[in-house]
C-alpha cells in the first residue's frame, strides 16, 4: 500500500484539543509567567553580564519574585485548563439533554395528548345522570348540554366584596329578581383574584353540585369555556368517594400521581392514552389545571381528617392552579385542613330555572321516544306536557317548595311522565314513597321480573338497612358488612331468602341500591336513605331513636322527613327542651295543615317565640358577629329555606312583618339605636328612597352605613363589630344576605310596609 504523507496523517493523529494546547504552551503560559513585572529578569541578567553589581543587587529581589510567579502561574494555567475542559464537557452534556427533552416535548405536543385527554374527560361527563335518578322504563337519559340549567351561587364571594355591578347580567330581568353569581363569573377572574383559585361549593343533597362540576369539565373539554371569557384550563374531575381509601392511607399518592396513575386510566376511552413524562406535574405547577374534587361529605368520618389534610397540602403545593371542592355544608364543617379561601352556596331553583329545566327535559324525552326526530309536532307535544306539569307546580305551594331542589324536580318530572293521569305528590315524603313504589313494584312489573319478596316486604328490608346505616353514620357500606345486615332484616320478615340473591335483585332491577365501586354499596342518593330511615322509625314507633341526634347535621333531613309523616307533638317538645329551636321550627313548617291544627296553640307560640332567644342572648352579650349570622339563619328559615340558601325578592317582599319587627326591635334595643333595619331604612329615606338600583344613587348610602370604603365594597370580615367605633346602620347585614344590591331596595320597602 502506498504510504500516506506526514501531512495526511497529522489530522487523524492530532487530538481535537491540540491547537488549544499549542496556544497555551507557546503563547499564553510564557506571557502570564513573564508579564507581571515587566521583564525584570532580563534586566537582572543584563546587569550581571556587565558586572554592574549595584544594579544586580537592586534587581535580584524582583527577579526572585518573578521566578516564583512563573512557577506558580504554570501550575495555575494547567489547572485552569483542566477545570474548563471538564466544564465544557458538562455544558455539552447539558445541551444534549436539553435538546433531547425539547425533542420529547415537541413529540408529545404534536402527539395531541392533551386534546385526547380532554375528549376522555368530556365523555365521562356528557350524560345528565343526577345521582338518585337511575334509568327507568320509558325515561331516557338526556345529554348534559341539552338540559343543564346554570346554577346561581352566593356566599363568601359576595362577602369578600365582589362588586354588585359585576353580577352576571345574562339573565336580564330575572337577574334583578334572583341575584347571584354563576361559577363562570368567578372562574374568569382566577388570574386576578387568588381567592377564586380555591373555592368550596356547598349545597344540601340534590341541589346539583356534582352536575355543576360535570358541566364545567364538559365545557372545558368541548372548548365552550371561551364564551364565558374564562382562562384556558385543563379540567380534572375526581370523585372523592372513589379515591377516599387511597387518599386516607398512610402514604397517599401525590395529586400528580393520582391523576396519572388512577384518574386517567379510569376514564372512558383512555386505554390507548400514553401520558407524557411529568405532564401532570408541569400542568399543576404552571397553574393550568382545574382540579375538581367532588363529594367531600361522602368521605367516611374516619377518613375525613386524612383526606382534608391531603387536599390542603395539594392546594398549598400547586397554589397557581384552580381547585373546586364540593360538599354538603354538614360534611364541610368536619374539614380539618386549611379550607379553600372562598365558600359558595348553591341557590335553590327559581321559577325561570324551573321552567327552563322542565321544558328542556320534556323536549328530550319526546324527541328520544321518536328516534331523535325533532319536528314541530314533537316540540308541540313536549311543550304541552311541560306546560301541564308547570301549571300543577305553580298552583300548589308545597310543589313549588319541592321544585326548588333540582333532583326533586327531576323526580317530579319523572313521576309526571310515568304516571300522566296521577296527581302529583304534595309533600317530599310522599314523593319519595312514590319513587320507592315505582322502583320496587312498577319497575319490576314493567320488566316482567318476578322478585323474591313482595314490594312492601322489600321496602321494609331496605328501611331497616337505611336506619342501621344512619345510626352508623354511613353513606357507603361494604358487601362484607351489608350481607349480614340484610340477613338480619330478612330473618325479621320470616323470609328464607338468601341475602346475596336479594341484593342482586335490588341492585339490578329496583336500583334503589347501587354498587358504585366493586363490593361497595350505597343508596342511589342519600335522600332515599334518609327517607327510608324515617319511614322505619315510624314503622317501629320508636321516635326516641331520633332524640340523641337532634343536633347532628347528618340526621337533620331524616328527622324532618319523619316529622312530616306523624303528629310531631312529642318531637317538637323534645327539640324545644334541648334548645334546638331551628329544628323545631322546621319540623313545624314541614307538618301538614291537619297536623298543625292538632297542635296546642301554646306550643306553637313557644316555638315561634323561642326562635328569637338565641339572637337575644347574643345581643345581650355583645356577640355582634354571631348575632349577625343568627339573624340570617332566623330569616332564611322563616321563608322556608335551608341555611346556606339566599333570599329571593319574593322572599323579602312577603317576609312576615311580625318576625321582621321582632328582629329589628332586638337589634335597636341592644345597640342603643345604632343598628337595625329601621335605622338603615331611615338612612335610605334620607337619600331619597331610591326604588331601583343604580350605583350612583346608592353610593352614598353604602358609604354611610360602612359597606363601602375608599370606593370599594368592604369584605364582610372587615366590617366593624365594635359598637362604639362602628358606623351607624352598619349592621345587621345578615352575613352575606344584604350586601346584594337588589335586596336592599326591597328590604326597605318591606320595612316601610311593616311600619318599621
Amino acid at each position: 500500500m502506498p504510504q500516506e504523507s506526514e501531512s495526511q496523517k497529522q489530522p487523524e493523529q492530532r487530538s481535537p484539543s491540540s491547537e488549544r494546547r499549542f496556544v497555551q504552551r507557546q503563547i499564553v503560559q510564557p506571557l502570564i509567567q513573564w508579564m507581571p513585572l515587566g521583564g525584570s529578569s532580563w534586566l537582572f541578567f543584563g546587569f550581571l553580564l556587565r558586572q554592574e553589581w549595584a544594579q544586580v543587587l537592586l534587581t535580584f529581589p524582583v527577579t526572585v519574585v518573578t521566578a516564583v510567579w512563573a512557577a506558580y502561574s504554570k501550575n495555575f494555567v494547567e489547572r485552569l485548563s483542566e477545570i474548563y475542559a471538564g466544564k465544557g464537557k458538562q455544558d455539552a452534556d447539558a445541551l444534549s439533554k436539553w435538546l433531547d427533552s425539547l425533542d420529547q416535548a415537541l413529540k408529545w405536543q404534536f402527539s395531541g395528548f392533551e386534546a385526547k385527554y380532554l375528549r376522555c374527560q368530556g365523555l365521562d361527563c356528557q350524560d345528565y345522570k343526577p345521582e338518585g335518578m337511575e334509568q327507568r322504563s320509558g325515561i331516557f337519559t338526556p345529554m348534559l348540554r341539552e338540559v343543564f340549567v346554570p346554577l346561581k351561587l352566593s356566599g363568601d364571594a359576595l362577602i369578600a366584596g365582589f362588586r354588585p355591578d359585576l353580577l352576571n347580567a345574562e339573565a336580564g330581568e330575572d337577574q334583578e329578581k334572583q341575584p347571584g353569581l354563576l361559577i363562570w363569573d368567578l372562574l374568569c377572574k382566577v388570574r386576578q383574584e387568588p381567592a377564586y383559585r380555591q373555592m368550596a361549593i356547598l349545597a344540601w343533597g340534590g341541589y346539583g353540585k356534582t352536575t355543576l362540576l360535570k358541566h364545567i369539565a364538559f365545557s372545558y373539554a368541548e372548548g365552550n369555556y371561551r364564551k364565558y371569557r374564562a382562562p384556558k384550563l385543563v379540567p380534572v374531575l375526581l370523585y372523592l368517594r372513589k379515591w377516599r381509601k387511597v387518599l386516607s392511607q398512610e402514604n397517599p399518592p401525590s395529586l400528580s400521581e393520582l391523576i396519572t396513575q388512577q384518574h386517567i386510566p379510569d376514564l372512558p376511552g383512555s386505554q390507548r392514552l400514553k401520558v407524557p413524562p411529568n405532564w401532570a406535574v408541569n400542568l399543576l405547577e404552571a397553574g393550568r389545571a382545574l382540579v375538581m374534587l367532588d363529594g367531600f361529605d361522602e368521605v367516611a368520618d374516619h377518613e375525613r381528617k386524612a383526606v382534608s389534610q391531603w387536599i390542603s397540602a395539594q392546594m398549598r403545593q400547586y397554589s397557581e392552579s384552580v381547585f373546586l371542592l364540593s360538599s354538603r355544608p354538614g360534611g364541610y364543617e368536619l374539614y380539618v385542613g386549611e379550607k379553600p379561601r372562598t365558600a359558595l352556596f348553591v341557590q335553590a331553583f327559581n321559577r325561570e330555572q324551573r321552567q327552563k329545566f322542565v321544558r328542556q327535559w320534556y323536549l328530550c324525552q319526546e324527541r328520544y321516544a321518536r328516534g331523535g326526530r325533532n319536528t314541530l309536532d314533537v316540540e308541540q307535544q313536549a311543550n304541552r306536557n311541560a306546560a301541564d306539569l308547570l301549571e300543577q307546580i305553580d298552583r300548589r305551594q308545597e310543589l313549588r317548595d319541592m321544585a326548588k331542589n333540582p333532583l326533586i324536580l327531576n323526580m317530579i318530572a319523572t313521576f309526571h311522565r310515568t304516571n300522566p293521569s296521577a296527581e302529583l305528590p304534595r309533600r317530599r315524603a310522599e314523593l319519595y314513597q312514590e319513587i320507592c313504589t315505582l322502583q320496587l313494584r312498577n319497575r319490576p312489573n314493567a320488566r316482567n321480573v318476578e322478585l323474591l319478596l313482595e314490594a312492601d316486604e322489600r321496602q321494609v328490608v331496605l328501611q331497616g338497612l337505611a336506619l342501621e346505616m344512619m345510626q352508623r353514620q354511613l353513606e357507603q357500606i361494604s358487601k362484607q358488612e351489608l350481607l349480614p345486615l340484610l340477613a338480619q332484616h330478612l330473618a325479621q320478615q320470616d323470609e328464607t331468602v338468601h341475602p346475596e340473591d336479594f341484593l342482586e335483585q335490588i341492585v339490578q332491577v329496583s336500583e334503589l341500591l347501587v354498587e358504585r365501586e366493586p363490593e361497595e354499596y350505597e343508596f342511589t342518593h342519600l335522600s332515599f336513605q334518609e327517607y327510608l330511615a324515617a319511614a322505619e322509625v315510624k314503622r317501629l314507633r320508636q321516635e326516641a331513636l331520633l332524640y340523641p341526634h337532634l343536633n347532628e347535621p347528618f340526621w337533620y333531613s331524616t328527622i324532618r322527613l319523619y316529622a312530616a309523616q306523624i303528629d310531631p307533638i312529642s318531637l317538637l317538645r323534645a327539640a324545644l327542651d334541648q334548645q334546638y329551636v331551628h329544628l323545631a321550627y322546621d319540623c313545624w313548617r314541614d307538618s301538614t295543615n291537619t297536623q298543625r291544627r292538632r297542635l296546642n296553640p301554646a306550643l306553637v307560640n313557644e316555638i315561634t317565640t323561642a326562635r328569637f332567644q338565641p339572637l337575644e342572648n347574643m345581643l345581650t352579650n355583645a356577640e355582634w358577629k354571631a348575632a349577625d349570622r343568627e339573624t340570617y339563619e332566623l330569616m332564611i328559615t322563616t321563608v322556608g329555606k335551608e341555611i346556606g340558601d339566599i333570599f329571593s325578592v319574593d322572599d323579602i317582599l312577603s317576609f312576615p312583618c311580625k318576625e321582621l319587627v321582632t328582629i329589628d326591635r332586638l337589634w335597636v334595643e341592644h345597640s342603643n339605636g345604632k343598628w337595625g333595619f329601621s335605622v338603615q331604612k331611615q338612612i335610605w329615606q334620607e337619600f331619597g328612597s331610591p326604588k331601583t338600583y343604580n350605583l350612583e344613587d346608592w353610593r352614598e348610602f353604602f358609604d354611610r352605613v360602612g359597606w363601602r370604603r375608599d370606593n370599594e365594597f368592604r369584605r364582610y370580615e372587615n366590617l366593624s363589630f365594635d359598637l362604639p367605633n362602628s358606623l351607624v346602620g352598619e349592621l345587621p347585614s345578615g352575613g352575606f344576605s344584604f350586601l346584594l344590591k337588589v335586596l336592599c331596595v326591597h328590604l326597605f320597602s318591606r320595612a316601610e310596609t311593616c311600619g318599621l
